[in-house]
């Protein structure tokens, strides 16, 4: 989704979507893998599994490149700052005025895809602009050189991307196109809404009806996916996404976990000393969180919506972005 997801917690890896490095930029000069026994063993499984050409496989990763400012990048994400340093990254005055402008150029298809899917079109304009900055910032790696640096040269998150590796040949192989072919971020993330590869096989659309799920250059195909996605994942229309609140005593410390999910009712969270605004929708669940402002924690409700946007990028800083800003954006229109 840079993962956002990306974070990937995108999807399980909480950084993803959010700083893109431009190794030409840094100074990098990748180089070959030296190390090609699990590259091997992966043309392998994939000639067994998928009946891929091993020839063909062993020519592509030949191309491929190890670039050590991924490893860096995947190193130190963003999601580990604190909220009061988190925010300014993404909810600014010209991210505003970008999504603003954004919304007034791709009215009509934000209006059928919010439709279709019945999902806020000021949540979907957030996302590609936390995202890519309205599709502006779609990354300067090539796919194939991040996750497969990431794949077989990052040890902790080894498995996960190698199974993105997995999803995104197939996805080359389905959509037609060379796996050379296509930048991204340095987690692997795609197009305008960076998608990971295993969410474009399974939420991209071609909303645009022709012939292909492009989310690159086509706009209407990735904010058709965005709108996809998040219906898939349980976005509820008329339901709300958050509520600062006020605590009291200290009971409340009690549902702060690290679970997004939420899980207590309206009257468990009265009763620890959360106090909630008067028209919230009966029988619905929430949960608290708190987020340092840099003066002091502040506490917010959230409610399944807000669990939804969570499944783009696993982190609560990543959702509260996401959500300020498309209030911000709906306010300035």
């Amino acid at each position: 989704m840079y993962c956002s997801k990306a974070l990937l917690s995108i999807f399980g890896l909480t950084l993803v979507y959010i700083v893109s490095v431009n190794a030409s930029a840094a100074g990098e000069e990748p180089g070959p893998f030296e190390d090609r026994t699990e590259i091997n063993l992966f043309i392998d499984e994939m000639v067994a599994e998928h009946k891929f050409d091993k020839k063909e496989l062993t020519a592509l990763f030949d191309k491929a490149r190890l670039h050590q400012s991924i490893i860096d990048a995947i190193s130190r994400p963003a999601e580990s700052k604190p909220w009061y340093e988190y925010r300014p990254i993404f909810v600014t005055r010209s991210r505003v005025r970008g999504g603003v402008l954004f919304w007034q150029e791709n009215e009509a298809v934000i209006k059928q895809v919010s439709e279709k899917y019945q999902v806020k079109p000021e949540i979907i304009v957030a996302i590609v602009g936390v995202e890519t900055r309205y599709g502006r910032h779609k990354g300067n790696y090539p796919i194939l050189d991040s996750l497969a640096t990431l794949a077989f040269a990052y040890p902790p998150r080894a498995k996960f991307f190698r199974s993105e590796l997995k999803h995104y040949l197939l996805m080359a192989k389905e959509e037609g196109f060379d796996p050379l072919e296509h930048k991204g971020s340095y987690a692997g993330a795609m197009g305008m809404p960076q998608f990971i590869s295993s969410s474009f096989r399974s939420y991209a659309v071609d909303f645009d009806n022709d012939g292909k799920r492009d989310l690159w250059e086509n706009t209407a195909d990735a904010l058709g996916s965005v709108g996809n996605y998040f219906k898939r994942h349980g976005w509820t229309a008329g339901q709300p996404i958050a509520h600062k609140v006020e605590v009291n005593g200290i009971k409340y410390k009690e549902l702060l976990t690290k679970s997004l999910k939420p899980k207590h009712t309206q009257d468990e969270l009265m009763l620890a000393g959360v106090t909630l605004p008067g028209d919230i929708p009966k029988d619905i669940k929430g949960k608290l969180i708190e987020l340092d402002s840099g003066d002091g924690p502040e506490y917010w409700v959230i409610w399944d919506n807000f669990y939804v946007i969570s499944r783009y990028n696993h982190s609560a800083l990543y959702s509260m972005a996401v959500f300020q800003l498309s209030q911000e954006i709906l306010e300035s229109r």
